[in-house]
């Protein structure tokens, strides 16, 4: 009678975990990684000194899952082999899905894929749904190893000469690792500062970013398109690929310029011509997801950290390892300011007309990144009030941090490590929302109310 108790509930309890929509497994298996993380890094053999407070501990494993790099104890200090380690391993899971590696181990034990893997693959990196989802993330796992295989390669021949061999081969792989995907955890306290100077790094570093930010799909479209050309066939490259090169690639520019301007008189001064222009653009790509940084954040200017603020808020691509409100949301935008500008009922970018679902969705990203990041700020500010670091003056390094969690960035004016533990707690959500996405939270939370398919009498409203 017991057995057949425990068969019953074992059976209900199967049938409610298949019910569960698909979004919830992506929740689930982050949290869950950040959970497990946590737990391997305040072991005492994960630390070279006294083991890991809980909240720190669950603070740096969700930094690291969610490829964010924003730290409360210094990572090349605190952590022995086994916690880098640790910390090297959630930067890889992080940076492709937990969820990702599932389907993968599902396709390498030759087992086929149902329609939840195929709803979380169509979801993370495609934007149509596609038939071939064996091949797409066969071609997502070779071209992140390969990339960082090279960029290992490059670090380690300009590390070989600073350190022995085994050193230069494990900081090579971690860092490599840590900019394709994203996450912006190194071994320096004080990042790349002291490497601004050093060409062979600098663009190292920030071609294994753009490689890891610029997403997946497009990736996989160019494999396509080398594919179509072998057989002497032109394909035009898609929307989607076109908003994205072009979005970064003004972005990447635009910040370059403006930061060379506002610090060229104040932390630029004085530097060479040629490292001024290295450490413009490496701060200018890192700021948008990747964390690295070659100058003093905390010594810029007002005017260049709200800029850096708005970067890290646009973040990198769809189906990418970086967070933010996506290169395609802001080029959505721009496309329909443009179009009501001209007074246009569509909106169209690359003469292409965009769906109004595609529109909706932009704009709902934006307004949720909006209210998420303004509640986190206020939340945050409420923690810190009674701490040292909770006047006025700190407003903006509060704000930079919040955009920089939430985006999963990792650039900070230095204050993490002062926050209290309730700061922490709000910083860890907003890393796993920003990492797991608005969408897929409000999809999982939000349900739509039966009988629904009707439309009220319109009424217009002033506006502006």
């Amino acid at each position: 009678m017991i057995t057949s108790k425990r068969n019953v509930s074992g059976y209900r309890f199967k049938q409610r975990f298949q019910r569960l929509r698909p979004g919830y497994f992506i929740i689930i298996s982050f949290c869950a990684a950040a959970l497990l993380g946590a737990v391997l890094l305040s072991l005492p053999p994960a630390s070279t000194g006294a083991p890991l407070a809980p909240v720190d501990a669950l603070f740096t494993s969700t930094s690291a899952i969610c490829v964010t790099g924003l730290i409360v104890v210094d990572t090349g200090s605190q952590f022995t082999l086994f916690g880098k380690i640790v910390i090297l391993t959630l930067i890889q899971l992080g940076g492709l899905g937990v969820m990702t590696f599932s389907v993968f181990l599902f396709l390498f034990l030759g087992k086929g894929l149902g329609t939840r893997q195929r709803w979380i693959i169509t979801e993370s990196f495609t934007p149509a749904p596609i038939r071939e989802i064996s091949r797409l993330i066969k071609s997502i796992f070779i071209y992140t190893f390969t990339a960082e295989a090279l960029g290992m390669v490059l670090l380690f021949l300009f590390w070989r000469k600073d350190m022995g061999l085994s050193s230069a081969f494990f900081h090579s792989l971690f860092h490599a690792v840590s900019a394709f995907c994203n996450a912006g955890f190194s071994f320096f306290s004080s990042s790349f500062i002291h490497y601004r100077a050093r060409p062979l790094l600098n663009l190292t570093i920030m071609l294994l970013i753009v490689s890891g930010g610029l997403g997946f799909p497009v990736v996989y479209e160019f494999i396509l398109r080398a594919r179509y050309r072998r057989r002497h066939r032109r394909v035009q490259l898609s929307l989607h690929s076109r908003m994205v090169l072009w979005t970064t690639l003004v972005l990447i520019l635009s910040g370059a310029v403006l930061i060379f301007i506002f610090e060229n008189g104040a932390a630029l001064e004085g530097a060479p011509a040629g490292e001024r222009i290295f450490a413009s653009f490496f701060q200018s790509v890192t700021s948008r997801t990747a964390g690295f940084n070659t100058l003093n954040i905390s010594a810029l200017g007002p005017a260049t950290l709200f800029m850096i603020v708005l970067l890290m808020f646009v973040g990198a691509s769809p189906g990418s390892c970086g967070g933010g409100v996506k290169t395609t949301s802001l080029a959505v935008l721009f496309a329909v300011l443009r179009n009501k500008f001209r007074s246009r009922d569509t909106v169209s970018l690359f003469n292409r007309t965009l769906p109004q679902e595609t529109v909706t969705r932009a704009l709902s990203v934006l307004i949720l990144a909006i209210l998420t990041v303004t509640a986190g700020l206020i939340l945050l500010l409420i923690t810190q009030m009674g701490s040292a670091k909770g006047g006025n003056e700190y407003f903006l390094a509060y704000l930079f941090e919040t955009v920089s969690a939430f985006a999963t960035v990792g650039l900070s004016m230095g204050i993490t490590s002062t926050l209290t533990a309730g700061g922490k707690l709000i910083l860890i959500i907003l890393m796993l929302l920003g990492r797991v996405g608005l969408l897929t939270v409000a999809y999982v939370f939000t349900r739509r109310a039966p009988g629904m398919d009707y439309r009220y009498a319109e009424e217009k409203v002033m506006i502006g």
